[in-house]
């Protein structure tokens, strides 16, 4: 297998060349992620165990102990042989993990894993008809997310400028690293994989390859134009060596800046901001998306500059603004 951990070990050698073919699917056509197709190859997997798994069969037994202890039994699910998929199927399978104590959240990702398999299966012909369409999605318990408050935020971009007035270029670059994050609220590995040539410092907007290599531009204002061309003009050529590239944000070693390092980065810059929650990138992200929000943007705009598949997902911060609304006026009313 490429990029995904399902090695199909208890399947025939029709239900790994499945698995081999939804993978270069999940790859390909629609640009999953290394993560994204691990997890849904793994559920895939575990699904096709379970259908090809007789029904009498000791609990934890595979489609391999099956065959052996049964020789005259059935195989293991051909690509034929899921023709008589039907939504009894996967919501036994479903019922299954959730016995045995999976999260609402893990049950959630595989019914999308599960629905995603059984449209492209329906698709190339494997299937007649896509019960995936039938199956629902167990509702996880959605968290919601921390946030900065508007002077928290504030309190943490004039620390990143006072640390970049000691002339560093890692002063510098961290500043401006902090600025993009929460002037975009791009993701932390939108941020790393941006190269010079991706912002557009007269229009103001950065050029971002989102999940499923989509592009967007996002708009980021005055106080970013200032830290990136200050990063740019005296910092970045400091730290730039031969082999450094395109790369916007680099490393002391000048390297591409690193995922974990913009992390430690953000949590170590949050600990000195006083009564601050510790958030990481994710959490700065959340807090531009909110601050957004509550200055009258409505939510489609919120999802463009997210760069969210589905409008379903933005609307989460929506509930974070109602409790934050909340906690106030619990605070503020006399007759609260």
């Amino acid at each position: 297998m490429g990029s995904g951990t399902a090695d199909g070990g208890a399947l025939s050698a029709a239900g790994r060349a499945l698995l081999v073919e939804f993978e270069r699917h999940l790859s390909v056509e629609r640009g999953a992620s290394r993560h994204t197709i691990r997890a849904y190859l793994g559920d895939v997997q575990s699904l096709l165990e379970h259908l090809a798994t007789p029904e009498d069969a000791p609990a934890g037994h595979t489609a391999a102990d099956a065959a052996e202890a049964r020789p005259d039994g059935p195989p293991d699910p051909a690509p034929s042989e899921l023709e008589g998929l039907d939504i009894r199927d996967l919501r036994g399978w479903l019922a299954e993990m959730q016995a045995s104590g999976r999260a609402r959240t893990t049950l959630a990702r595989r019914a999308a894993a599960i629905r995603t398999f059984t449209a492209w299966a329906h698709r190339r012909g494997t299937i007649s008809t896509d019960p995936g369409v039938l199956l629902g999605t167990p509702k996880p318990h959605r968290k919601l997310p921390g946030v900065l408050r508007r002077e928290e935020a504030t309190r943490l971009l004039e620390l990143a400028a006072v640390a970049s007035d000691d002339g560093s270029p890692v002063g510098c670059r961290d500043r401006a690293i902090l600025e993009l994050l929460y002037a975009t609220g791009v993701r932390v590995g939108e941020l790393v994989g941006l190269d010079v040539d991706d912002v557009d410092d007269e229009r103001r907007v950065v050029r971002v390859l989102g999940k499923g290599n989509k592009q967007r531009s996002v708009p980021f204002g005055v106080p970013a134009a200032t830290a990136l061309a200050d990063y740019l003009g005296r910092a970045r050529p400091a730290l730039a060596r031969p082999a450094s590239g395109a790369a916007l944000f680099l490393g002391a070693r000048g390297g591409r800046m690193d995922q974990r390092a913009v992390r430690r980065l953000v949590h170590q810059r949050l600990a000195d901001v006083p009564d601050a929650p510790d958030l990481g990138p994710h959490g700065l992200r959340h807090t531009a998306a909110t601050h957004v929000l509550e200055g009258g943007a409505d939510l489609r705009s919120v999802q463009e500059l997210l760069g969210h598949a589905s409008l379903a997902t933005t609307q989460i911060y929506t509930h974070v603004s109602a409790e934050r609304l909340r906690q106030v006026y619990a605070q503020a009313h006399p007759r609260a």
